[in-house]
C-alpha cells in the first residue's frame, strides 16, 4: 500500500498486515485524524459459536476500539434468514428465527472477551430491527432502484458462482442489497461511517458505500481484510476435526490452544501480528527463530491468543496440561473430558466406538484406519486390536485415550 497513514488505527492496522483494500483510504485516514469514527462488521447467526475465521476481525474491530474509536457488531438476524451467497458452490440451509435467535445468543459469549460495551463504547445491534419491518413494494421503489443488475452480477463473489454454472437463487441475490441497506441504516442511526470485513465482502461492501452516498449524500468508506490461508494452503480456521470454534462450550480451552501450538513454522511471525497485541517488533523477533527455538515462539502464541479468549489462566492451564501430555505421558489435568452413561458398556465398548464417541475420530472407517497405523494408546499403552473391547473397569475413574501426539480425550463413566 502506497499510502503512509497518520491515524493511529490505521497505522497499527497496516504495520500488523491487515489491510486488503479501502474504498478511500486518504479520505478514511483524514477522518480518523480528526476525532472518533464509528465502524461495524457484520456477523450472520448460521452456527452456535463464532470460529477462528472470524478472528481477524474481531481483532480488527478490538484495535479500532483501542485506538479511541467506537466499533459496532452488528447481528444478522435478518440477514442470517436469506443467507450470504458469497463465494459459496450452494445456498445455505434457511434457519428458523428461533434457532437464529439461539446461534445469536452462544455468538455474543466471544464479542463480550474483545470488546468492551461499557457506556456505549462498543454497541452490539440485530439487523432485524429494520429489516423485519421492510414493505417490500416501497423498499423496491426507495433502494432497489439505485442498484444495477449489470454491475451485480460483475462482482466476483456472484460472477464466479455463475461462471461454474451453479444455480444462484433470488432470495441469495436479494442479500448483498439488504446488506448495504444494513450501512445506510447504521449510518442513519448510529453515525456509522466505515464498514469492515473480509475481501470477500469487497463487492457487497461497496454497494453499501454507493447507496449511502446516493440515497443520504453521505461519506462513507469500506475497509477489507486479506482472506488468509495457512503457509501450506489451508483455509485458516480449519483442523483437521472442523472448525475450530471460539466457544469453550464446543472446543475446550486446551484445544483452542493446541490449534495455535500446532501452527506451521512459516506462519508464526503473522499470526503473531494478527491474532495478539504483542509489539510488532517482538512478532518479527519471534517468527524469525528457527529449529527447536521457534517452538517456544509458538507456545508464546498460544498463549497470547488463548489469554484474550479464555483468559490467562485458561492459557496457563492449557500449557501446562500439553507439557504433562507431552513431555511427562501424563494424564494431563485440563484434557477434554468426555462423559459416558454407565449403561452404554453394558456390553462393551470397542475402541473404534470409544474413538468415534470421544470424537478423535470422525467414523469408524476413519478409527479403524487409525488404529492400523498404530496411533492408538489407552492410558499411553499402544493399543493395535480393533476389536479391543473396554469395560467399565478398563475407563474406572477415568481412561485416556490418545492418537498420536496431539490428540487427547479423557474418557468416563457417569
Amino acid at each position: 500500500m502506497t499510502h503512509h497513514p497518520k491515524s493511529e488505527f490505521l497505522t497499527v492496522l497496516t504495520e500488523r498486515g491487515y489491510v486488503a483494500d479501502c474504498t478511500d483510504m486518504q479520505a478514511l485516514d483524514d477522518a480518523l485524524t480528526q476525532g472518533q469514527v464509528t465502524a461495524y462488521i457484520g456477523y450472520d447467526a448460521t452456527a452456535a459459536s463464532l470460529h477462528v475465521g472470524h478472528l481477524l476481525n474481531i481483532m480488527m474491530l478490538r484495535w479500532f476500539q483501542k485506538t479511541g474509536n467506537r466499533p459496532i457488531t452488528l447481528m444478522g438476524g435478518g440477514t442470517t434468514r436469506i443467507g450470504d451467497p458469497s463465494f459459496r458452490s450452494e445456498e445455505r440451509p434457511l434457519l428458523t428465527p428461533d434457532a437464529i435467535q439461539s446461534n445469536i445468543d452462544g455468538m455474543q459469549q466471544v464479542f463480550a472477551r474483545y470488546l468492551d460495551y461499557g457506556d456505549g463504547r462498543a454497541t452490539m445491534v440485530n439487523n432485524a430491527e429494520w429489516l423485519d419491518r421492510l414493505n417490500y413494494l416501497d423498499f423496491l421503489r426507495d433502494i432497489g432502484r439505485h442498484f444495477s443488475v449489470n454491475r451485480m452480477l460483475s462482482f466476483e463473489s456472484v460472477k464466479s458462482r455463475l461462471d461454474r454454472e451453479q444455480s444462484l437463487s433470488f432470495l441469495e441475490f436479494n442479500y448483498m442489497i439488504l446488506q448495504a441497506y444494513d450501512f445506510l441504516e447504521l449510518y442513519r442511526i448510529h453515525g456509522c461511517r466505515l464498514q469492515m470485513g473480509g475481501s470477500d465482502q469487497w463487492g457487497n461492501i461497496v454497494n453499501g458505500v454507493d447507496l449511502t452516498r446516493r440515497v443520504l449524500d453521505a461519506e462513507v468508506w469500506g475497509l477489507t481484510s486479506p482472506l488468509l490461508t495457512t503457509s501450506d494452503g489451508r483455509k485458516m480456521g480449519k483442523s483437521a476435526g472442523g472448525a475450530v470454534w471460539l466457544n469453550g462450550a464446543m472446543l475446550s480451552p486446551y484445544e483452542f490452544w493446541q490449534f495455535w501450538r500446532n501452527t506451521t513454522d512459516a506462519d508464526v511471525g503473522r499470526f503473531l501480528k494478527l491474532y495478539t497485541e504483542l509489539p510488532v517488533s517482538e512478532c518479527d523477533r519471534l517468527g524469525a527463530l528457527s529449529g527447536s527455538d521457534i517452538n517456544a515462539a509458538k507456545v508464546i502464541l498460544a498463549n497470547e491468543v488463548t489469554t484474550l479468549l479464555h483468559g490467562r489462566d485458561a492459557a496457563a492451564r492449557a500449557e501446562a496440561t500439553a507439557r504433562e501430555v507431552f513431555e511427562q505421558g501424563g494424564a494431563g489435568g485440563d484434557l477434554e473430558i468426555v462423559t459416558l452413561p454407565r449403561a452404554d458398556l453394558a456390553d462393551g465398548l470397542s475402541v473404534v466406538q470409544a474413538l468415534v464417541r470421544t470424537g478423535i475420530a470422525p467414523s469408524g472407517k476413519e478409527a479403524k484406519r487409525l488404529i492400523a497405523e498404530g496411533g492408538l494408546r489407552l492410558n499411553n499403552e499402544a493399543v493395535a486390536d480393533p476389536q479391543r473391547m473396554l469395560s467399565a473397569d478398563d475407563i474406572g475413574d477415568g481412561l485416556k485415550v490418545s492418537v498420536g501426539r496431539k490428540k487427547h480425550r479423557m474418557l468416563r463413566l457417569s
